[in-house]
Parts: structure tokens; C-alpha cells; sequence
């Protein structure tokens, strides 16, 4: 989980250990969301407040100009090495440093025109162009951009003319195109031991859509220092550069945000739907979000994006309902709305009510440690200080449009003193906080994206699955976990506002900004394989049988989502046909080891030898042994990679010819370091462009990927994707 930074963790630590005994004993005893928050928010001090500001001065997020400066000379350097692209993005990062209105904003604006224009983004070209001259761009200059401008002009009219036939057709088309809900092929149902879930009413063929679903809020994570480390590339850029924050389309033209220098957008209308949303109130908390971690910037950002008003009727609503369902037998103890029991499912009028969805999510408080409810509740309190004290709760900054009369709200502890309002506010809204923060523990849901993993000019392109943003999707958290599971997910973050986009141009880059339409993310699931009439729906929540063991998987479901795994795979293992060693590179495994001598299987004895499995043979082996060889050839592999990231692949394959004859010995084909090595060498022929010489060798990684990832895997799909462009290019 995606915890605050470690300053901020080791301070709460050293709250609790001052806290005296019997303190520490009346909290651990607390289960009422509302009572912890209470409990901790009277312990909670300006100290606290001071402490988070002081971590969170290593996360500045203010507007800098010296720093857009940098970014602009560094653009320039790339303008003329004629890498247009990267120069775009390093003049983006100089109009989001640069102050309102400034000089240097009206330069990076000016120059990221000229780069779009090279990279034919013509209408992006024209809106620099107009921001460039709004933002006091100097008047000696001017001719420059004027010149620019009708030179765009002149070849978005001619770009029109050639595509106004399919134009209108297409555009209907994407604004049709969206379906959000649950197919009428399943069911939402109840019961205690599952909780709500999803279950075929009729069979359910692969492929079929059963839900599609945009998440209530989600939160953008900043970028992976270690994939810079990785490729060692100063001006590789994260994620946070590179897509919208708002809707998270990707852009080499972000619209800042005018008050820091963090959030940027695709677009002035992203911005303003960010803003009225929850940025006015984020902007001048940005450092402490960041220091705080994704987690408690998403808790937040749903409590900003609910309002006041929306959590007292949520709230009130609980506890109406709990009545009702009490008055009618179905419920026959009293609760509240954070700790009671959901005998009946009485909120199942709500699922698809986006925040009453999301109110209603467990929190598993109960099973949450001491120490991470602590944590959480320290930092919900001190967030709600921190806006308290900015009273960005008072009637004339009221949250998400609410009116001054909705945002005074009559909950939590009452105080006689005239600041009765404000505290009330605090505490409702340090409430809610807290209490999607522990839902999130057990409810976030990452957003995953396929990314090019090789070098820009590379011939064929390699692409892995990362995480870019962690979202509440309020349908998809109806769907429980398998290991083995009968769906997929696929994110998109595609919208009809491509102009700015890396890639080929869209047809509303010809569009004026205010006309695009935006659709932002969502997720559809599909069906993996044939579900059956009366079978639940399930989708996989990380720990997958094809890259983890049994019991590392059950731990970590135990440790994070509470509950024992009983699925197939882990009722069954050796049904599902578990490997030994599902997901880990060069682990020695009894079915894909070969022996040294006749190339027969190997097999582990008691004592922890490599013994051949034909008695005439009798050859066995250390795992000592095993284990070293493997590593020699891991490390000629990553020596050959290395020489490919360098531009260097004849030098590789050479290095690769020669572990190949050593791997054909003890490796079966369907092992994943032979998969692997396949995989280089393939890469290696395509980047000299002998598409036939590599085609054989993805082919053999393929299957080898099949076989420890599964025929339905992501992983086995993106091998055939390598595999199609190879025999496209040849």
C-alpha cells in the first residue's frame, strides 16, 4: 500500500509510545470509526500540524521560475537536435514552474509551439500560440508566432478538406461509445460469508463484457525513480509529466495548474472540472498530499468530491435504513453507520448511487492492527487541522459548490463556544477521512496501462504492464478475488481530446480545445472463460497463481484484504497446475530442468538433489550447482540487454549465440530463462532488421511464456503482439 513517507510514520510511532497505558488500552479497543477519530483527534496538536509541514517542505510543488529556466534551456538543446518530442515535454515542465502571467511562461509556451508544430499537433500549436501572446509573450517577438499561426492555419485547412467526409461520423460514433453498468447477465447478491458479489443469472461466453465502470476518484502516482535507474535517462519522464491529472490522458501539452506546479492537465477544461472538484482545496495542501502518500491524497480527494451535505445524508441515511430494516426483523440488534452488520444487505438500493456505493464499502476496522489505524486516524486529523486552519470550511469556501446553509451541518461533538460550526465541519469531514482510508486499504483498485519497456527507435517494441493511478471504482468492488480468476480487466485511458497525445493524431486535434469532448478513465471487465448459470464472477485482487506460490499468496490476502483464500487454485494447487515456481526468473524447477547428460527431466530428491529421471542413466546434481549456472546465464543476458539498450546488437547476439548452446542443455523450452533468452535474441535480430531470423526465437519465448503465465495471460499477449509487428516488418 502506498503508506505516508517514512518521516511521518517514525513521528506517529513516537506519538503513541508517549501516549500513557491507559490510553493506548481505550484506543485499541475503539471499532467505531467515528469514536477513533474523536479519540485521536483530541490528542492531535499543532505539533502535528508543524511536523507534517516540515516533512512535506522536501515535496515543494511552488511555482519556480530559475526552475523554468532549466527546463526551457534544456528543451531548446533538444529543439535543435531535432527531438521535438522530448523537447515539448521539458518546455511543459517549464510552463507549469513558471509564475502566472510571466515573461518565462509566455517563452515555454512560445517554444513548445514550435515543437508542436513539428510534431504536426497543429491545433495544440495554435492554442500555445494564443497563451503564449495572453501570458505577455514580448511584442518583438510577436511576428514569430504570427507567422507560426498561419502556417498551422494553412495546414489544418488543408488536413480538413481531405477528412471532412468520415469526420462527423467518427465523432458520433465516440460519444455513443460509452456503456457504463453491469451487463444483465449477472446478478448482485448477498449473503454473510461473501458479502455483495456478482453471480451468472445465463452462461457467460469469453470475451462477453459483464461490467464496465469509471472510478468515484481516483489519484495519479507520481513516477518510478526506478525505471530511470533503469534505462539511465535523464529525460525520461514519470507519469505525473506525462498524462492528464484529471482524466489521465496522456499529453506532450499540459495546461498547469495556475497556483502550483505539480497538477497539469490536457486540457482548460480538465483544469476547471479539477478545480471545482477538489483542486481549489488540494492546490496549497499539494507538498503534504505528497508527503502523506497516495492512499491518504485519495481518502481525501473522495471526501472533497462527496462534500459536507453528501456525507450527513450518507450518514444519516445509514442509520435510517438500519431502522427501517431493525422495525421489519431483518436486523435485530442496533447499529451504526460504521460498525454494524449487513444482514440483508439493507443498502442494496445503492450500489450504483457512486458515493453511497462507496460509503458502504467495508472498512474491516476490526481487523485492522493498532498501529495502522493510529496511523491513519493521526493523519486524517491532522489533514482536517490543516484545511480547518485554512478555513477552507467556512461559508464562503464551501465545498463542492454546496451553499453555506448545506455545508452547516449538525454532527459530531457540539461545542457551546461560537466556533460550534467549525468544528463540527472538522470533525465530520476528518470522519470521512478517516474512514475511506481504512476502506481504501481493502478497496483501492490500481489502474494498470501497457508501456513501451524499449527505447523509442526500437524496431519492435516490448511492453510491460505498470501502474499509473490508484482509483475506488464503485462497481468493480462488488467482484471478490481468485487466484485463478474468470475475468480480465481493461483500463482505459483513451479520450477524444488526442490532439496533444504521443502517438498518431487524432481527428479532434483539428478541433478547437472547448470542443473536445473528454471521456476520461474506465474499466471493463470481460470474461476470461465460460462462466456457468449460477457461478460467481471473480477477478483477481494481485496474488495470481501463475506468478505466485500458494502460501505467499494467502499471506499476503490474510495481510492486506483479511480473509483466508479459498479458491480453486488454492484449495487444489496441483489441479490447477501450479508451478513450482510460478512468476520467479531462474528458479530451479523439477519439470522445466533438463539433465546434463541425455536431456532427460530432473527431479528433486529428499535430500535436495538433481537426480535424471531415467533409472539408465543415474546422473544427478547439486542444486548448488543448478542454481549457479542459472545465474551465469542471467547475467550474460543482462550483459547482452545492456549492449541492446547501447545500440550495440550485434555484440549482444554475439553473447547470446554463445549461452544458447549451454541453455539447450539444461533448460526445457518451456522455462523461463529460455523464454527469455528467446526473447533477447529476437530483439537483437529485429533491431538489424532480420525479421525472419527472429520470428523462430519469439516464437519459442512465447511458448515458454504460455506455459508459466497461462494461454490467457497478458504476458502471452504482448509476446503475440511482438509477434504480429515481426512479421508486419518482414
Amino acid at each position: 500500500m502506498d503508506l505516508p513517507c517514512v518521516q511521518w510514520q517514525d513521528h506517529v510511532v513516537r506519538k503513541w509510545s508517549s501516549l500513557h497505558l491507559g490510553m493506548k488500552k481505550k484506543f485499541e479497543s475503539l471499532v467505531d470509526v467515528d469514536d477513533i477519530f474523536k479519540s485521536v483527534l483530541s490528542q492531535t496538536t499543532q505539533g502535528d500540524v508543524d511536523f507534517m509541514k516540515s516533512v512535506s517542505e522536501g515535496y515543494s510543488v511552488k511555482k519556480d521560475a530559475e526552475e523554468a529556466v532549466k527546463y526551457r534551456e534544456r528543451g531548446n538543446s533538444h529543439f535543435k537536435a531535432a527531438d521535438y518530442r522530448t523537447a515539448a515535454l521539458l518546455y511543459s515542465q517549464g510552463v507549469c514552474f513558471a509564475p502566472c502571467c510571466s515573461e518565462q511562461l509566455s517563452v515555454c509556451y512560445a517554444n513548445r509551439s514550435a515543437a508542436l508544430y513539428h510534431l504536426k499537433h497543429y491545433q495544440d500549436c495554435l492554442d500555445d500560440i494564443e497563451r503564449a501572446l495572453k501570458a505577455g509573450y514580448p511584442s518583438h517577438l510577436a511576428h514569430k508566432l504570427q507567422d507560426r499561426r498561419t502556417m498551422c492555419l494553412n495546414q489544418l485547412s488543408k488536413k480538413a478538406s481531405e477528412d471532412e467526409p468520415s469526420m462527423y461520423a467518427n465523432r458520433k460514433a465516440r460519444t455513443t461509445a460509452s456503456n457504463l453498468g453491469i451487463c444483465p447477465k449477472v446478478a448482485i447478491e448477498y449473503n454473510l460469508e461473501k458479502g455483495r458479489h456478482l453471480v451468472a443469472v445465463e452462461r457467460i461466453a469469453p470475451g462477453d463484457v459483464i461490467l464496465t465502470d469509471r472510478p468515484y476518484s481516483f489519484v495519479l502516482i507520481p513516477e518510478m525513480e526506478e525505471m530511470k535507474e533503469k534505462y539511465a535517462r535523464a529525460d525520461m519522464f514519470g507519469t505525473q509529466y506525462l498524462r492528464c491529472h484529471q482524466c489521465l490522458a496522456k499529453t506532450l501539452c499540459s495546461v498547469p495548474c495556475e497556483g502550483c506546479s505539480y497538477s497539469r492537465y490536457c486540457s482548460a477544461r480538465c483544469q476547471r472540472e479539477a478545480w471545482e472538484e477538489h483542486h481549489s482545496w488540494e492546490c496549497s495542501l499539494g507538498a503534504d498530499l505528497m508527503a502523506m502518500g497516495v492512499i491518504a491524497h485519495l481518502a481525501l480527494r473522495i471526501t472533497l468530491k462527496a462534500g459536507l451535505k453528501t456525507i450527513q445524508e450518507a450518514r444519516q441515511l445509514v442509520t435510517e435504513t438500519h431502522e427501517e430494516a431493525k422495525s421489519n426483523g431483518l436486523i435485530s440488534s442496533p447499529c451504526n453507520p460504521n460498525t454494524c452488520s449487513k444482514e440483508g444487505d439493507p443498502f442494496a438500493s445503492h450500489y450504483g448511487d457512486s458515493y453511497m456505493s462507496v460509503f458502504h464499502l467495508l472498512h474491516h476496522t476490526s481487523h485492522q492492527s493498532t498501529a495502522v489505524r493510529f496511523l491513519y486516524a493521526v493523519t486524517a486529523a491532522t489533514l482536517s487541522m490543516k484545511l480547518s486552519q485554512a478555513a477552507f470550511f467556512l461559508a464562503s469556501r464551501n465545498i463542492n459548490n454546496h451553499s453555506s446553509a448545506n455545508s452547516r451541518l449538525p454532527c459530531g461533538p457540539k461545542k457551546e463556544e461560537g466556533d460550534a460550526e467549525r468544528s463540527s465541519e472538522q470533525w465530520l469531514l476528518g470522519s470521512a477521512i478517516l474512514r475511506h482510508l481504512l476502506q481504501l486499504r481493502c478497496n483501492a483498485q490500481a489502474i494498470t496501462v501497457l508501456q513501451d519497456a524499449e527505447m523509442e527507435n526500437s524496431r519492435v517494441q516490448s511492453r510491460q504492464e505498470i501502474r499509473i493511478a490508484t482509483a475506488m471504482f464503485p462497481f468493480l468492488s462488488l467482484l471478490n478475488h481468485s487466484c485463478s480468476p474468470n475475468t480480465t480487466l481493461v483500463f482505459s485511458t483513451v479520450t477524444a481530446d488526442a490532439g496533444c497525445a504521443d502517438g498518431p493524431a487524432d481527428i479532434s486535434q483539428h478541433l478547437p480545445e472547448e470542443q473536445r469532448e473528454t471521456r476520461g478513465v474506465s474499466v471493463t471487465v470481460r470474461a476470461a472463460k465460460v462462466i456457468s448459470l449460477g457461478q460467481e464472477v471473480l477477478h483477481c485482487y494481485g496474488p495470481h497463481s501463475s506468478r505466485m506460490a500458494a502460501e505467499e499468496r494467502q499471506r499476503l490476502l490474510q495481510e492486506q484484504y483479511y480473509f483466508l483464500c479459498q479458491c480453486e487454485a488454492c484449495s487444489n494447487p496441483e489441479k490447477d497446475g501450479e508451478a513450482t515456481h510460478p512468476g520467479v526468473k531462474g528458479s530451479p524447477s523439477e519439470a522445466e530442468l533438463l539433465c546434463f547428460k541425455c536431456k532427460a527431466v530432473l527431479k528433486k530428491n529428499r535430500e535436495g538433489r538433481f537426480c535424471c529421471s531415467l533409472s539408465s542413466c543415474g546422473h544427478q546434481t547439486t542444486s548448488a550447482k543448478v542454481s549457479t549456472k542459472l545465474q551465469e546465464m542471467r547475467i550474460v543476458l543482462e550483459k547482452a540487454v545492456d549492449l541492446m539498450e547501447k545500440d550495440r546488437p550485434a555484440e549482444a547476439l554475439q553473447l547470446l549465440k554463445k549461452i544458447e548452446s549451454h541453455s539447450e542443455l539444461m533448460l526445457a523450452q518451456t522455462h523461463p530463462l529460455q523464454g527469455e533468452l528467446a526473447d533477447a535474441t529476437a530483439r537483437a535480430y529485429a533491431t538489424m532488421g532480420e525479421w525472419n531470423k527472429a520470428a523462430p526465437h519469439l516464437e519459442r519465448s512465447a511458448v515458454a511464456t504460455c506455459s508459466q503465465y497461462g494461454e490467457d495471460s497478458i504476458e502471452l499477449g504482448q509476446q503475440l503482439f511482438k509477434l504480429v509487428q515481426l512479421h508486419f516488418n518482414g
